[in-house]
């Protein structure tokens, strides 16, 4: 009789991808309010590269096991969970802990993936989903008939959100690589070349009153020129420092900076607002309200997705077992949609 194994990526510091390490160890059992889940896909993101590189502002020490969100079956519920949800398809956000093939969670923290969304393409949607859902709608507030610019167009959450600007009927400036530019336009985006164009310049030559909302990614300059290019009313989402990645130092410093932007923008009488969005926010302090949120937002993308509103893009398919290849095709830069991992 064979016993099955979890099968977990260890990060052990600031390691090159070939250092990711595999360990083996037994299946974890479920506690009151949990739930083991049989990981069938996560993804790398942002973060986890930013992680490697101990970049990540608020990342556990080192060692520990990546991923940031994934979706799989409930193999298992503890006590006080009821067996209907036994066999279920799920989604669930992890921050870490997400590369392995068995994960404990609690039942109040998943969502139900629904039927006919394979758990790649539903991964794609995740994390990425609900990043973008919420910063056009519960920040943004974007109506039809507005113009937004969004940084990073054919990365992982500019994917998604260009798809649903598009869908509630909104114009979408987005900045590419060149060999992302006839993607995007298939998608109705206008893509501007932030490699050989001069962004501010040609955004304003495209909206000359300014653009409604900015999703800015990269962070250190790009955030006060984003700023710049708001129409009055408009609004800038800042959620992250991209271009911080490969920096040394405090990796702290860089988002700390853009709190400090945000902030003093925010108290401008100009009418224009700006924010620092993380997925996370609200967490520690309206736990509930959070989750509740969280299952609403994911919810309507998973049903934006079944609706043909959403294409879900999978760069790769690759096992845990490969999961340093996995990473240096994230970090590439060459791949247009998520890399996913499998068991």
């Amino acid at each position: 009789m064979s016993v099955i194994e979890r099968v977990e990526v260890v990060l052990p510091g600031t390691v090159e991808p070939e250092g990711l390490q595999l360990r083996h160890g037994p299946v974890p059992a479920a506690g009151a309010g949990q739930v083991l889940v049989a990981m069938e896909a996560t993804g790398v993101s942002f973060a986890e590269q930013q992680m490697r590189r101990g970049r990540y502002y608020d990342q556990p020490p080192f060692p520990f096991v990546p991923g940031y969100d994934l979706v799989g079956r409930v193999a298992a519920v503890g006590p006080g969970v009821g067996p209907d949800v036994l066999g279920t398809r799920v989604a669930a956000l992890t921050k870490t802990g997400g590369w392995a093939s068995h994960v404990l969670l609690d039942a109040a923290d998943v969502v139900p993936v629904p039927e006919g969304l394979g758990a790649a393409e539903a991964e794609t949607a995740v994390v990425n989903g609900v990043t973008a859902w919420q910063m056009l709608h519960r920040k943004a507030r974007i109506r039809a008939g507005q113009t937004v610019l969004v940084h990073g167009a054919n990365g992982g959450v500019g994917t998604v959100l260009v798809q649903l600007a598009r869908s509630a009927g909104v114009k979408v400036i987005g900045t590419a690589s060149a060999r992302h530019h006839e993607a995007l336009r298939r998608l109705g985006v206008t893509p501007v070349d932030y490699r050989t164009e001069d962004v501010p310049a040609r955004v304003r030559e495209l909206a000359p009153d300014g653009v409604d909302a900015v999703f800015d990614h990269v962070g250190g300059r790009s955030v006060v020129d984003s700023w710049r290019l708001l129409a009055k009313g408009g609004t800038l989402v800042s959620y992250g420092s991209a271009a911080t990645r490969d920096d040394s130092g405090s990796k702290q410093w860089p988002v700390l900076k853009i709190l400090g932007r945000v902030w003093a923008w925010q108290a401008l009488p100009n009418g224009r607002r700006a924010y620092f969005y993380n997925v996370w926010g609200g967490r520690a302090f309206a736990k509930d309200r959070f989750r509740s949120r969280l299952r609403a937002d994911l919810g309507q993308v998973f049903e934006a997705m079944r609706r043909g509103e959403i294409t879900a893009r999978v760069a790769a398919e690759l096992p845990l077992s490969q999961v340093a290849d996995a990473m240096r095709l994230a970090e590439s830069g060459t791949v247009n949609g998520k890399v996913v991992l499998t068991p």
